[in-house]
């Protein structure tokens, strides 16, 4: 079995076994570590879980997504029912400063405009939104804006950085370098899975005086 055939074998294996997956909608190519997802999926909650499950197999170096959110006619809601709930999820979340973050909704999709101090308020407000009823994509443009740039020792974030990814059981942290220049984490070296590169990721904006992070990890075949 040719490399390409194997790795699109273990990829739809792990959609198998993912209870949030329904395997029969999803379509799975594979070449040269790159994963193409694809079929029609009724949220966008299922096609997140997804690309999930495939970010999970050793061997993708990469995700292409093609998946089509494509909801039940029961649960069609309108443009502006969708936008007055998302403004209540965001009200409700402790994490997220909502006056702050403004939204549009145009036929299912939202978009994400504003500004915040911190890169977890824009992910939490994101996240709420993947989570609701008749929502079929989230394009988040927020931007991340600290109040002051922090004065912060770049020795001292680069071992909370390698501390957090020592922490993390998910993530091999024997295998990245970091480097902090300016408030941009710099992450290079090789990790085994697509998930693993985002966790990395994920642990380096959480970091105190981090304002960007340059993502140069490469996912090993």
């Amino acid at each position: 079995m040719s490399d390409d055939l194997a790795l699109q074998a273990r990829v739809m294996e792990e959609l198998a076994w993912d209870p949030a997956v329904d395997p029969a909608r999803i379509g799975v190519a594979a070449r040269h570590g790159v994963v193409t997802l694809s079929g029609i999926v009724e949220s966008f909650a299922a096609k997140a879980a997804a690309e999930r499950a495939a970010g999970r197999v050793r061997g993708v170096r990469a995700i292409a997504t093609e998946i089509e959110v494509r909801l039940p006619a029961d649960h069609h809601r309108a443009d502006a029912e969708i936008a007055e709930r998302a403004l209540r999820l965001l009200e409700w979340d402790v994490e997220v400063p909502h006056e702050r973050i403004r939204l549009r909704v145009e036929h299912g999709l939202v978009t994400l405009t504003g500004e915040v101090g911190y890169h977890f308020q824009r992910a939490a407000a994101e996240a709420d939104l993947r989570r609701l009823g008749g929502v079929r994509g989230v394009t988040n443009l927020v931007r991340v804006v600290p109040a002051e740039a922090p004065a912060v020792e770049p020795d001292l974030v680069r071992r909370q950085i390698e501390a957090a990814l020592r922490r993390n059981a998910e993530i091999e942290a024997g295998g990245i370098s970091v480097e902090i220049i300016a408030g941009r984490a710099i992450l290079r070296g090789r990790v085994e899975t697509w998930t693993e590169r985002a966790l990395a990721e994920s642990a380096a904006l959480a970091a105190p005086g981090v304002i960007e992070v340059e993502n140069a990890l490469e996912v090993a075949p």
